[in-house]
């Protein structure tokens, strides 16, 4: 903004004078009005030497004008937007504010780092929750002092007459004492010190041990950072706001070149004509996929907006229970490796079973500074062939809300992916049969990005499950940390399919009793491990809880012995090293045992070279293999580090003699 010396005060920012007068209550100030003046902001600040400041949002450019008038300045720095003051947030907070810094100190040629150096100016940034406080205390040699307060921040805006503020001024000793002790007790409990170092280089990459909190933490030794307590209901109100008005854009016209926006009544027509149409088809995708919202906190569950009967009868979860296994036996008709099978199958039920509580999980792990790794929101179940993956997916969702919903492949982008999920509760959507290419060209990017949620606190989004034939060739590293993987290697014959008629009398009987019963289980438990998230550095097992539920549940009603798949299960059966390798595994350990003219041994390098045959599949098979392998490709050949080799893969790789040279 130009000559901002020339902007005058008038009309709404009333300039006040008060007396002070102490009250029994230190937050309790009582003030006596004494008149009003107009004054351009450069004088209301201008014959002091030295300056304390608290401002919670602020111009850069202001700031810099404003320094120029005193001698000795500290400055805190504040930001509204900040809810939690989670370690990232403290971190992106400061590492912007620096970079802010630079910017404009650079384009109005400001030596910020001699003042610093010479210790006549200090900057603090925030790292745990401010007073909404607008503070600026101004001292002079002569011994006069001055206390501003009220509504304006640090900017041209508030000082410059653009927008409505209501400033007060307080001379004397009294109120200058009273508010630097606050100071002095905000920025020693609360700051972080901007030193010449920070200012120079610090960010949120390579320089990051020098960010203000790094360097207090290298001081101080250790830190304890404590999470805030928010009052609910406003912070609800903040981001529903910011939904909202997020939910309104697609309606809204856009401004012109310049930013303005003429509005008009028939605007006004258009934009509610476009917001009925939006919440109309919002309307129909919500009765197309079914809304299952879960409450941790009141152990409720709806469906639909229906309240769940939570204590199913028992005869109900019997029968439930009786269909499920004889769904689950029906594998054994299968070709191939059917018990592998039926334990990939249990394994991804449970997680699926477990997937609606993954947003409350993840929003709580984000708060308190932990990983979301372990609570993950996608799955992806591929292989051969007429293996029952459709028809799997389908069951387990109709025991879960009593009906079969899945969204065509073609459907499937990571647009539409973020529509669904910000319309859809709870219930997974499951995306069927995604050829190779729509995968590599959608479904990746969509999972490696999978903060979906996150900044906006949503607690009910659902869980996104892909289906997939063999074509899914490989699948990359940054997506299998991220997803639960179940690779099956069994199938029927096409007379058998035709034949088979478990699935359907399965899924035209089975009922919700068996999933209400587990929904009823999981609401007593997950409020602890939410409690655990908040309190301990090692994430909680949700995965591990979840299936430990279903086998009380599975022991109590099933009849007979319970199949070996029905089992306990932790993180370490979903994410281990040996699991998410287990493909590269099988194919090294069948390839050893039928063709070892496809390894070269190097002892003296302590090397091992595989011959995949194809180089797709060599890229296959290396991005299974963790890193201890030191593992490259060189066209269809695979070079691994063979001591690491043999304890991955279970084998010595002594080749016969007749083979050794070859």
């Amino acid at each position: 903004m130009e000559n901002q010396e020339e902007i005058v005060w008038k009309t709404y920012p009333f300039l006040t004078r008060f007396h002070l007068t102490a009250t029994k209550n230190p937050h309790l100030l009582q003030r006596k009005f004494a008149g009003v003046e107009t004054l351009r902001w450069s004088e209301l600040f201008s014959s002091y030497d030295s300056l304390h400041a608290i401002t919670y949002s602020s111009g850069i450019g202001f700031v810099c004008r404003l320094l120029d008038l005193f001698q000795q300045a500290e400055i805190i720095f504040g930001c509204d937007e900040v809810l939690s003051y989670s370690l990232q947030e403290v971190m992106a907070f400061q590492t912007k504010t620096l970079e802010r810094m630079r910017e404009t100190a650079g384009k109005m040629k400001l030596d910020l780092i001699s003042r610093i150096e010479e210790g006549s100016l200090r900057f603090y940034v925030a790292r745990s929750i401010l007073s909404h406080e607008k503070l600026y205390l101004l001292s002079a040699k002569d011994g006069r002092k001055r206390v501003i307060t009220g509504s304006a921040n640090m900017s041209f805006s508030a000082f410059g007459g653009g927008q409505r503020e209501n400033i007060c001024c307080l001379d004397g000793d009294a109120a200058y004492d009273w508010y630097m002790a606050c100071f002095r007790a905000l920025r020693e409990s609360s700051t972080d010190q901007i030193v010449k170092e920070t200012l120079l280089v610090a960010d949120s990459g390579e320089n990051l041990e020098e960010l203000p909190i790094s360097r207090t933490v290298r001081v101080q030794k250790a830190l304890v950072l404590e999470p805030v307590e928010e009052k609910k209901e406003e912070v609800r109100f903040v981001l529903d706001v910011k939904n909202l008005a997020t939910k309104l854009a697609s309606a809204v016209p856009k401004p012109d070149k310049k930013g303005k926006l003429l509005l008009s009544p028939e605007k006004i027509k258009i934009i509610r004509k476009q917001i009925s149409a939006d919440e109309e088809r919002e309307k129909e995708e919500r009765r197309e996929y079914p809304q299952l919202d879960i409450f941790p906190d009141e152990k409720l569950v709806r469906l639909n907006e229906n309240d769940l009967d939570l204590s199913p009868a028992p005869e109900e979860i019997r029968q439930d229970i009786t269909l499920f296994l004889n769904y689950m036996e029906g594998y054994e008709k299968f070709h191939g490796d059917v018990s592998g099978m039926q334990h990939r199958y249990y394994e991804f039920a449970n997680w699926f079973f477990c997937s609606p509580f993954m947003a409350c999980m993840r929003d709580t792990a984000v708060r308190y500074n932990q990983q979301t790794l372990p609570y993950p929101v996608f799955g992806l179940i591929y292989g051969q062939s007429k293996a029952g993956k459709t028809s799997f997916l389908e069951t387990l969702l109709k025991m879960m809300i009593g009906q079969k919903l899945k969204l065509s492949a073609p459907d499937f982008t990571r647009s539409s992916i973020e529509t669904l999920k910000c319309t859809v509760h709870g219930a997974p959507i499951i995306v069927d049969d995604l050829t190779n290419t729509r995968f590599n060209a959608h479904a990746v990017e969509t999972i490696k990005n999978d903060d979906f949620g996150i900044a906006k606190r949503l607690l009910r989004y659902p869980a996104v499950v892909i289906s997939a034939n063999e074509d899914v060739k490989a699948v990359a590293p940054e997506v299998i940390r991220r997803t639960v993987i179940c690779r099956v290697q069994a199938g029927l014959t096409n007379t058998e399919v035709m034949k088979s008629s478990v699935v359907r009398t399965v899924q035209k009987q089975i009922g919700t009793a068996f999933y209400r019963e587990y929904l009823r289980r999981m609401l007593d438990a997950v409020p602890e491990l939410l409690e655990e998230l908040k309190n301990t550095e090692d994430a909680p097992d949700i995965l591990s809880c979840s299936s430990q539920i279903l086998l009380d549940i599975f022991t109590e009603y099933a009849e007979g012995t319970l199949p070996d798949y029905i089992r306990l299960l932790s993180l370490e059966d979903y994410f281990s090293e040996k699991v998410t390798g287990s493909y590269a595994i099988k194919t090294i350990q069948n390839a050893w045992k039928t063709s070892k003219r496809s390894f070269d041994i190097s002892l003296r390098t302590n090397e091992l070279r595989y011959n995949a045959g194809e180089i797709y599949e060599a890229a296959r098979i290396i991005k299974e293999l963790p890193e201890t392998l030191e593992a490259h490709k060189s066209r269809e050949w695979i070079v691994m580090n063979l001591d690491a080799a043999k304890e991955f893969f279970g084998i010595d790789f002594k080749k016969p003699l007749f083979l050794l040279g070859r």
